[in-house]
């Protein structure tokens, strides 16, 4: 059946059929504008695992959600469709994970982080994290090469940083705007490269990375901080307390927006861990912070990105743990399809 037909047939206010793609859509990758890519990889997370259950989970979730936005009609049409979940690496993930959950405890423990074995274990983790990027970054390249839309869905934040390479490639100089409680500065987190604490410390190994704008940070070491005084504008860092506190004194939520958006450059990939919203909405992340936003406020500045001229090339999810309830997966679904209607939007597509 064409694609022209599945739209004709579908009925969007009907029960979803389970034997559909994610959020009950008929439409093949082949077919789609946008394709999501999960990433089902929790390797280095220093606290609570689960991660990599986020895409499945997401996927499961979607089938919840109903498919009518006021802010761009009839999107469902629009076709997206969700890659495979890599299986090989999901397995991989989470064989590797016990063993950093052991080392961990070690190095909490006092062990030493420079030891032979603790460097010959970090050598090991690094090698299998690096292969990890190189597979996200040749998958997203095929998908936009194809002229798709592509949309990463972790997995822990280490994973969008194949993205970020492949988006280098096809766009040139861009801005990352990282929604996040944490500034993920760090060198090297635990003597991991490719640490999900690391994700921006490693973005901005990419020259193309011209702008990072972070919102929402709340909770940060002093190397992060120097990090970003000493970025020389480089890296322009929104903290919770200060937009919490300009509230308080009467700025609007607006004005405080319009000001995070003016930082950004005319190309933008919104990085998006889960954390960065009030843990309410997300108690199974892995590292959740007090504080935080409330989802339509992300949304609202994601809107007011698009209506100032600037161009979101995609985004990723992250950090989204399902755990023993599909609470935070069904959070994250809703965020996930307002987010890809926003993105089409940014770009332009027709349905």
């Amino acid at each position: 059946m064409s694609r022209k037909l599945k739209i004709k047939s579908f009925n969007p206010n009907s029960v979803a059929n389970l034997n559909n793609g994610i959020f009950g859509l008929p439409f093949t990758i082949e077919e789609s504008q946008i394709v999501i890519l999960p990433i089902p990889w929790d390797v280095t997370v220093s606290y609570a695992a689960g991660a990599s259950k986020g895409p499945k989970a997401i996927f499961n979730a979607s089938y919840q959600v109903d498919l009518y936005d006021p802010f761009f009609k009839d999107a469902w049409k629009l076709g997206v469709a969700m890659a495979p979940i890599n299986t090989q690496l999901k397995k991989q993930s989470k064989l590797l994970r016990s063993g950093v959950e052991t080392y961990i405890d070690n190095l909490s423990n006092g062990d030493d982080e420079k030891s032979v074995e603790n460097i010959q274990f970090q050598a090991v983790i690094n090698e299998a994290c690096q292969n990890m990027v190189s597979w996200v970054e040749q998958e997203t390249s095929n998908y936009l090469n194809a002229g798709k839309l592509v949309v990463g869905l972790g997995g822990d934040h280490s994973t969008p940083l194949g993205i970020f390479k492949a988006m280098a490639k096809k766009h040139g100089d861009f801005g990352i705007l990282q929604i996040d409680a944490h500034a993920d500065l760090r060198n090297a987190y635990e003597g991991f490269e490719y640490s999900h604490a690391s994700i921006m410390y490693n973005a901005l190994k990419i020259k193309e990375v011209k702008t990072l704008v972070q919102v929402g940070i709340r909770d940060y070491c002093e190397a992060e901080n120097t990090i970003i005084a000493t970025s020389k504008g480089r890296i322009k860092t929104f903290f919770d307390k200060d937009i919490k506190h300009a509230q308080y004194t009467g700025k609007s939520i607006k004005k405080i927006h319009e000001d995070i958006v003016k930082a950004l450059p005319n190309k933008v990939f919104v990085s998006f861990d889960i954390d960065g919203l009030d843990p309410k909405l997300c108690p199974n992340t892995g590292t959740p912070v007090s504080g935080g936003f409330e989802t339509e406020e992300v949304l609202h500045l994601l809107e007011l990105v698009i209506a100032s001229g600037k161009t979101i090339i995609g985004f990723d999810i992250n950090e989204v743990a399902p755990r023993n309830n599909e609470y935070d997966a069904n959070v994250a679904a809703r965020i996930l399809y307002r987010m890809i209607n926003i993105l089409a939007k940014s770009n332009g597509l027709k349905i």
